[in-house]
């Protein structure tokens, strides 16, 4: 990939960029704050620039005159960078003049932690739960004339030293039919035990060689969303993805709504068929976009938090919401897929994540697995930021576990122009330090139709640091300043305007969001500083931070540090591993060595229930405030506020 030097003046700053990409981006990635409310679709005109020298391509716009143009003005969202280039920043308040500063905070992710095929193989762990194996056998004769299933029992034994075997029904109704069609040449498929001293079963049997038709799903099964992964059980290669809302949401956002409404007359079979139907529809689509047929599909593993697993397996959730928080089970037995009411073969086995408790689910159990948290030596905090949040801090010599309810806010629910992170959303935003003119960058360089969580977070922060919020979450009632008015639900900031949204009203962010968005970071770090603290520790203690969850993905750490939703720390403890519960999915439809793992380490998790720890309740008032009532545990943010 070819890149270029852009550089900005009269700041005289200079970033190398990709060829292609847009003069806004590059004065995102410069840290050069530039006027963009639209998002970057050309609608408002407010990032005219000045290309002094150098070659680009675009930035014309109705916004712009003829004589503009000529003179070298471009729109910098639609202007794409095609050599090294001089700019000449616009600024009609005369900042630049009085010499204050145009910075934009840096962004800084953490890093991408991801589990590489390869190190399976490497290993030799590259087994997976359901397996094909080809066999030749010999045909019966007078001096041979074994049965059937015998004669695979032992050519499975003579041929990949499998032993310990069991055959179901269902294959010995057609073995005699499919051993005949292709002389004796067929393909059995193997689910291996979920214990270390279980039995192997064959529960399908093909005529001919189909060993490099395997295939697999993983399933995470989310409180808001369902997402899916449709893998190459032979290669290892993933094949397709997809995901869709839980179709449980229109009888509530939470697991507890959700467990109200199974106790009703029918319920519990309403909320188990509505998510079966969201797991279908996210099968279907995979499906369609890999062209594999739905008969190939061996096995599919699931995982979600324990309301989740509870009534996807339609047990009665009932007592998981009252003390002493008590779940049907937490380890789930191997189940066909269509027992679930999963449009799968008949031989597909389902195997679920096994749980910790009412409030730790298999979701995060199976982010343990996938993280490596349970093999590492290093003092580790594992935190899954969603509608609920779980918390894990451990090494391969103990772990302890919590969980508390974060709400939705981090995905878009209980904010008036919140939504999940699609076209349109937007993402990230900075705020002119004297005008407070928003710039706005959107997924896709779409219309601004939304705010989805990270940029959430990011916006809250900047109000921050502008000063325009208060610790309370409420904004400046003594100082004028034009985007900030009173609406229906109290004082508001006006992020776009009606004319240059993708929708025909304001995205605004106002009070009551920030409110909710400020109750969910508070049980967050509360959560994370009240385990912390009950196994003896401080915060110092802890080597690396794992982030999971789709919000954690794309996480900026400064603004996560500065509203008080991450302990401060260095930057380079971070990670991250996107969904940690498909993640754990897919290695586990990958590697059977690390399902069989799985039991050991649910064993020696010590689960706590936040709700029952008094220290808890008063953290969690402590943290409902920006960043926190107790400013020396953020001395960074305090000083990004003060600066």
């Amino acid at each position: 990939m070819v890149n270029y030097t852009v550089t900005f003046q009269p700041v005289n700053r200079s970033i190398k960029v990709e060829a292609g990409s847009t003069l806004l981006e590059a004065a995102h990635q410069a840290g050069i704050h530039i006027n963009s409310s639209c998002g970057g679709t050309g609608v408002c005109g407010k990032c005219r620039i000045k290309v002094e020298s150098g070659t680009t391509t675009g930035g014309r716009s109705e916004k712009l005159t003829e004589e503009d143009y000529l003179n070298g003005i471009r729109l910098a969202c639609s202007t794409l960078v095609k050599s090294d280039v001089t700019l000449r920043l616009i600024d009609e308040t005369g900042l630049l003049d009085g010499g204050l500063s145009v910075d934009v905070p840096r962004r800084h992710r953490a890093m991408l932690h991801y589990f590489d095929i390869e190190e399976l193989r490497r290993q030799g762990i590259f087994i997976p739960p359901v397996e094909k194996m080809f066999l030749e056998l010999p045909r019966p004769r007078a001096d041979d004339n074994m049965a059937d299933a015998g004669r695979i029992v032992l050519g499975l034994k003579n041929q990949y030293d499998e032993r310990r075997l069991v055959i179901s029904l269902a294959v010995m109704r057609k073995i005699r039919r499919v051993l005949r069609e292709h002389d004796f040449k067929v393909t059995v498929t193997l689910a291996r035990p979920v214990h270390r001293h279980g039995k192997t079963h064959v529960v399908n049997i093909q005529s001919g060689n189909w060993v490099e038709r395997n295939f697999g799903l993983a399933i995470d099964i989310g409180t808001t969303t369902v997402w899916g992964r449709l893998i190459d059980l032979h290669s290892g290669r993933i094949l397709a993805a997809a995901g869709d809302y839980n179709g449980q949401l229109s009888y509530g956002e939470d697991v507890i709504s959700r467990i109200i409404q199974a106790e009703k007359p029918r319920g519990l079979k309403l909320m188990q068929e509505l998510v079966a139907a969201t797991i279908n529809k996210v099968i279907a689509r995979m499906l369609a976009e890999s062209e594999i047929g739905r008969e190939e599909i061996d096995s599919v593993t699931l995982a979600g938090n324990t309301t989740m697993t509870h009534l996807f397996l339609r047990l009665e959730p009932d007592n998981i919401r009252r003390a002493p928080y008590v779940p049907v089970s937490t380890f789930f037995p191997p189940i066909r897929a269509t027992d679930l009411g999963l449009h799968l073969p008949e031989h597909a086995i389902a195997l679920l994540y096994p749980s910790i408790s009412s409030y730790v689910g298999g979701d995060i159990v199976a982010g343990v697995m996938g993280s490596g948290m349970y093999r590492t030596d290093k003092l580790t905090l594992f935190v899954d930021i969603g509608t609920n949040a779980e918390i894990v801090i451990g090494s391969r010599e103990w772990l302890v576990c919590a969980a508390c309810s974060a709400g939705p806010a981090f995905e878009g629910g209980g904010i008036t122009h919140g939504m999940r992170a699609a076209a349109g959303a937007i993402s990230d935003c900075s705020l002119h330090p004297r005008s407070y003119e928003p710039m706005l960058t959107t997924i896709d360089n779409k219309p601004p139709v939304g705010i989805c969580g990270s940029g959430l977070l990011i916006i809250v922060a900047a109000l921050f640091e502008r000063g325009l919020l208060d610790q309370r979450g409420k904004f400046v009632r003594d100082r004028e300043i034009a985007r900030i008015r009173q609406g229906k639900s109290g004082y508001e900031f006006v992020l776009v305007n009606r004319d240059e949204a993708g929708t025909n009203h304001d995205i605004v962010i106002n009070e009551v969001d920030i409110q909710n968005f400020i109750r969910a970071k508070a049980a967050i770090f509360a959560g994370v500083k009240t385990l912390i603290e009950e196994v003896g520790l401080q915060v110092s203690d802890i080597e690396q931070i794992i982030l999971a969850g789709a919000f954690g993905s794309y996480i900026d750490l400064d603004s996560a540090m500065t509203v008080g939703l991450l302990p401060e720390v260095n930057l380079d403890k971070i990670l991250y591993v996107g969904n940690g519960s498909l993640m754990g999915a897919g290695m586990s439809e990958l590697s059977n060595h690390i399902r069989l793992d799985v039991v050991e380490v649910v064993q020696r998790m010590t689960s706590f229930e936040l709700s029952e720890v008094n220290n808890f309740k008063d953290q969690y008032v402590a943290s409902l405030f920006l960043p926190h009532t107790d400013w020396t545990i953020f001395p960074e943010a305090k000083k990004r506020i003060t600066s």
